[in-house]
């Protein structure tokens, strides 16, 4: 994580500010990294506390690193050994999480986006995904960005960014994932049958991304390189439909049930829903591009 917050800052400089990379630099990744943890425990703690409070046995948060991934790391997990079986426990352990993580992420990607800098794009640069709530806070705090121009993240507003887009990944509605949990204890059985479209929906976003970036490629000089490119951007949601399709194969097509005859309660019906309208908000059709 201090490897990926220090490139995040020499990027956001030109090459007269900042030489290349050393490991001197490492110290620019002190800030990233101090964000994305705190956001990330932020996010596990709420699943955490809720489970403590609703009396389901869970483990401490631990970070699952990653060097090579785009933020340094694969998040943080906790554990729960035992079966959810009240729909409302189900609701508040799912929803803790992702609301937790965005109290914090918020105000991060806030301050981070005072410190970056608004420059003309440049080829070569990898590109974040756009999201409502990203653009809007983005406009809130920069204004209009000139044409042709683009925010070069600080790495604090990197880590607020990676904030977003896990949360984002969390809350999709499928399986064990949080947004699952949510939907399930929200609609019941009914459930499973969205999980099968969210899953095949993964699928068509992989084309949809190939097709834009083949159509964007036929106007341009082909290469091989060219071509290899446009798979690579494509390939996220590719990835994302094999991990739930493995989650399919690994825990079943169908979520655990809970306890049918428990009402999950008009206040818990309307957290549920404002979860799914999030996830809406954050939702990024293309997360990473390189141009």
């Amino acid at each position: 994580m201090l490897y990926t917050g220090a490139r995040a800052r020499i990027a956001e400089l030109s090459p007269e500010e900042e030489p290349a990379f050393q490991v001197s630099h490492l110290v620019h990744g002190v800030s990233y990294a101090a964000s994305l943890m705190g956001i990330l425990l932020a996010h596990e703690l709420g699943h955490y506390i809720a489970a403590r409070l609703r009396g389901v046995s869970a483990s401490l948060p631990y970070f699952l690193p990653m060097p090579f991934s785009p933020f340094g790391t694969w998040g943080a997990i906790i554990t729960m050994p035992s079966r959810i079986t009240s729909r409302r426990a189900l609701l508040d352990i799912g929803a803790a999480g992702p609301l937790a993580g965005m109290a914090v992420a918020i105000p991060v990607l806030v301050g981070g986006l005072r410190m970056s800098v608004v420059k003309p794009m440049e080829p070569g640069a990898l590109l974040e995904g756009q999201c409502l709530l990203y653009l809007l806070i983005k406009r809130l705090v920069l204004g209009p960005i000139p044409e042709g121009h683009d925010v070069f993240l600080h790495p604090v507003a990197f880590a607020g960014w990676a904030g977003f887009f896990v949360t984002m990944i969390n809350l999709l509605p499928y399986g064990q994932l949080d947004g699952g949990h949510i939907a399930y204890a929200l609609l019941g059985p009914r459930q499973n049958r969205i999980s099968h479209w969210v899953r095949w929906g993964t699928l068509l976003l992989f084309l949809y991304n190939l097709g834009i970036q083949l159509w964007t490629l036929s106007h341009k000089e082909f290469s091989r390189d060219a071509l290899s490119m446009a798979l690579s951007n494509s390939a996220f949601w590719l990835v994302w439909f094999g991990i739930l399709t493995l989650m399919r194969r690994l825990g079943g097509p169908e979520h655990p049930p809970t306890d049918p005859g428990e009402a999950l309660g008009q206040g818990r019906a309307v957290v549920a829903v404002l979860c799914l309208l999030l996830f809406l908000l954050l939702f990024m059709p293309s997360p990473l591009v390189l141009t």
